[in-house]
């Protein structure tokens, strides 16, 4: 009965815990997009500038990574990440990751929140078709039906968006590509050089990489304008704050993903854009029409069944190397009993 009780108590713990991690990475993601809104949108703090932005996150944590790394020793470098790795692998991902948030960070410029979050709902769309692209996914009709279908829930929302904002569309569809194509590179350049970076170490070695990428179209784009408005003074309790919620919710997604798996964290993406959806209609008083609604209904209910489809494949792999371990462990087992079954008649012999 006391044992019962036991594991009934170790469950409700791991519940907890999960949800805990759930909770804390949806209230920093939120936070992120909003504070990022709020910095950048002309009616609010009025500070357009994307690429700068993005410079002081990255400047920020890969800082903060390197005086963890290096002089707290919380984490170890990782081991097998040569000069030639890095180039190969790190940069590629490094420039992606540069140009998907600036893209990201300018379409709060241009849209509401809430028709941004309906426009990621596109991610899987993205991931799978340069992953067949790629040759990392294989090409299912099945699979590229529910895709057409996200799709055409996501062009329904955008219809009935009311601030329809051309470029901004083009800025965030843009952002989705590269970010999808930094995902699927991820595995494939990563993954074969059986390199695993935890949060810490991605920012060690990927933030300085997107700082430099980031540092040229900045001296074009950005700079200029910055020189012009010389009445700016840099706001450290609003940056500052900033860049603690950008550098806590790299961790979080570590937490997230580490203690649970990926497609919790994808569930809980999906339970994050309703809330930041709710939010912006209700708090920021963005206009979200039933059209828009429906469409991204529709979006919802095809990356829902996508998630789905990914667990039950999930399973049967999981559930195939079981099999497969047992048949070695059996095979391994029978093997030891006719070795032995061999030595006791030798030895019979022998007597």
């Amino acid at each position: 009965m006391g044992k019962g009780g036991a594991l009934s108590d170790g469950v409700i713990k791991k519940i907890f815990l999960s949800y805990t991690y759930v909770a804390i990475w949806i209230f920093l993601s939120f936070s992120v997009i909003v504070y990022n809104k709020y910095i950048l949108d002309k009616k609010m703090y009025n500070w357009p500038f994307p690429i700068t932005l993005t410079m002081i996150h990255m400047a920020f944590c890969s800082s903060l990574a390197v005086v963890l790394i290096k002089v707290f020793k919380v984490v170890e470098p990782v081991k097998n990440m040569t000069r030639e790795t890095y180039i190969r692998s790190v940069v590629p991902i490094g420039a992606l990751y540069s140009l998907s948030l600036w893209l990201s960070n300018s379409a709060y410029i241009y849209l509401s929140v809430s028709f941004i979050q309906m426009l990621k709902a596109l991610m899987p769309v993205a991931v799978y078709s340069i992953g067949v692209l790629l040759k990392k996914e294989s090409f299912k009709s099945e699979t590229m039906t529910n895709m057409l279908s996200i799709s055409f829930g996501v062009a329904i929302a955008a219809y009935g968006e009311a601030k329809f904002d051309t470029w901004g569309v083009m800025l965030q569809l843009g952002a989705v590509a590269v970010e999808a194509t930094r995902l699927v590179l991820i595995q494939i350049l990563l993954s074969s050089k059986d390199i695993k970076l935890n949060p810490v170490t991605s920012l060690y070695y990927v933030a300085p990489c997107c700082l430099v990428f980031l540092f040229f179209p900045w001296i074009f784009v950005e700079l200029p304008v910055l020189r012009e408005t010389s009445s700016f003074h840099f706001d450290f309790v609003i940056f500052g704050t900033n860049s603690v919620c950008a550098f806590a919710l790299n961790l979080a997604v570590f937490l997230l993903v580490g203690k649970t798996s990926a497609l919790t964290m994808n569930v809980a993406g999906v339970v994050k854009d309703w809330l930041l959806i709710a939010f912006s209609w209700s708090v920021i008083k963005d206009t979200v029409t039933p059209i828009n609604l429906f469409g991204y209904g529709l979006a919802f209910l095809g990356v829902a069944y996508y998630n789905h489809c990914k667990l039950q494949a999930a399973k049967a792999e999981d559930a195939l190397k079981k099999v497969q371990q047992s048949d070695e462990e059996a095979a391994g087992k029978l093997l030891e009993d006719r070795e032995s079954e061999g030595a006791a008649k030798r030895n019979e012999t022998e007597d």
